[in-house]
């Protein structure tokens, strides 16, 4: 049995909410982060481990620096 599509207004409402942008801007730097690795170690590390790597090394201080951005950006859409 196949589920109905979801309507447009539904998929956009994901998109613009701020729990799926603040997924898409850390996938972003895990990217980066499997990007530098890979470099400085001269063979492509794969997604996975890139992941665990910066999870470890980087993600609570990621995370604690965007707060005050996550929290002010929230504002300003409930505001507009």
């Amino acid at each position: 049995m196949n589920a109905a599509p979801r309507p447009p207004e539904n998929r956009d409402f994901v998109k613009q909410s701020s729990l799926y942008q603040e997924f898409l801007a850390e996938r972003e730097e895990i990217l980066k982060h499997k990007w530098l690795e890979s470099e400085r170690l001269g063979y492509d590390i794969g997604f996975e481990r890139a992941l665990l790597d910066w999870i470890r090394k980087h993600r609570d201080n990621w995370r604690a620096s965007r707060r005050p951005q996550s929290a002010a950006a929230d504002s300003q859409r409930r505001a507009g």
